[in-house]
């Protein structure tokens, strides 16, 4: 007798094929680049921070703290939605793959949580960016202070991972204790999380639907955000995996996929900028600099040092933090409450401090371009990325630069 009546039928098998085991991080990398380059030549590119700073600022404001006055509702915000996009498109990439569950891990790693995420905020204010603003969407846009950022992100990692490895030896009770977890599906149960997750599609249909006429550049956010989302989920994107787990473990998949991501990223920025798309509103040179910053070369220095500090303790880097929430893991809640905290009030009293004591030589606007033309600009960034792609897969093979 034939077994075919059993087999699944084909929408089963390709809804089996995205969500019965995770994707290679460069598929992530890949589209995740693709959907930047949409977001740019819909209106901007890619940011993090900005939605963690806006979430702050209504909170502050509806407390009546730090007296700030004409805050963008969330609700009205593009990377303030984008950002909560992003948590629900992981939401339901875990729900999706039955993955999502309640995870509270011992007291010391809630405390380092929080500790990151003040960091970041500290970090993405100070240096006007984060993982996502400053590097993952800052390099391709060919800005100088970007690459400096990302320096900066490299030496805070490895400071930071030096002291959690002397943490775990000198102070192990620290980050032990009792985990708990919640909520979790096994192989056979759990399909209440399916019929949730395609309820929560629904709502994102809806919720973009309902800004379709009256703002249609939040519609797409609100979409790419979700597929942001679902996508960091499903392929583990995450920026501190690809700077951390070169000099822990010696693992490059990480790295490999930032990298294919900020390769689509140069392609397609380049391209946005040299041809000037987009630019009927604002102007050529407007164009030109977006998502250059002034803050080359001390901003940017100081700014990436100390998010990369936050990010490593944390466990989770801006996009990592909130697909992390989204799947249920409470460290990354505490990092996200951490971050949206401190931000407003970094932004409010520590990065002017720290930029009024700066000379303009320290903190300008540094698009390469202006320097050594588009094809220079872009040949270097290449040259970096492939630079950087043979040091993470030669160290892989020979583990020179691995603490274990």
């Amino acid at each position: 007798m034939s077994n075919t009546s059993k087999e699944p039928n084909a929408m089963t098998q390709l809804f089996r094929t995205f969500f019965g085991k995770h994707w290679p991080v460069w598929v992530g990398g890949i589209v995740l680049g693709t959907l930047n380059v949409l977001l740019f030549a819909i209106r901007s590119p890619w940011g993090a921070s900005g939605g963690f700073n806006n979430w702050g600022e209504n909170l502050m404001s509806s407390t009546g703290l730090m007296g700030l006055e004409n805050v963008t509702p969330v609700n009205m915000s593009l990377y303030g939605m984008l950002a909560i996009l992003i948590i629900i498109g992981s939401f339901v990439g875990a729900l999706f793959s039955k993955e999502f569950a309640l995870r509270i891990p011992p007291k010391g790693e809630l405390i380092k949580g929080l500790i990151g995420g003040a960091l970041m905020a500290v970090g993405a204010t100070v240096g006007i960016g984060c993982t996502i603003g400053s590097f993952f969407s800052g390099v391709p846009a060919l800005s100088g202070g970007a690459i400096i950022f990302t320096i900066g992100l490299f030496l805070g990692v490895i400071i930071a991972l030096r002291y959690l490895m002397w943490e775990m030896e000198a102070f192990p009770g620290w980050s032990t204790g009792k985990s708990y977890n919640f909520l979790s599906a096994g192989t056979k149960s759990g399909n209440w999380q399916i019929y949730t997750g395609w309820l929560v599609v629904i709502a994102v249909i809806a919720l973009a639907w309902s800004y379709a006429d009256a703002n249609p550049t939040m519609a797409w956010f609100i979409t790419i955000g979700g597929l942001m989302g679902l996508i960091s989920q499903r392929s583990r994107f995450c920026i501190v995996k690809a700077f951390r787990d070169p000099f822990m473990t010696g693992e490059s998949q990480g790295a490999v996929g930032v990298i294919a991501g900020l390769l689509i990223g140069l392609f397609g920025f380049t391209a946005i900028k040299v041809f000037g798309i987009g630019a009927g509103e604002v102007g050529m040179r407007a164009r030109e600099m977006t998502w250059v910053f002034p803050h080359f070369w001390a901003r940017a220095i100081v700014g990436g040092f100390i998010f990369g500090l936050g990010m490593t303790v944390a466990g989770g880097c801006a996009v990592g933090t909130l697909w992390r929430v989204g799947e249920g893991q409470v460290k990354l809640w505490m990092a996200a409450i951490g971050f949206l905290i401190v931000s407003p009030i970094s932004s409010k009293f520590i990065a002017p401090a720290f930029e009024s004591i700066l000379p303009h030589q320290m903190k300008f606007k540094s698009f390469l371009p202006d320097y050594i033309g588009y094809g220079g600009a872009f040949i270097l960034v290449l040259g970096l990325l492939l630079a950087w792609y043979s040091f993470v897969k030669w160290n892989e093979r020979t583990g020179k630069f691995s603490a274990f």
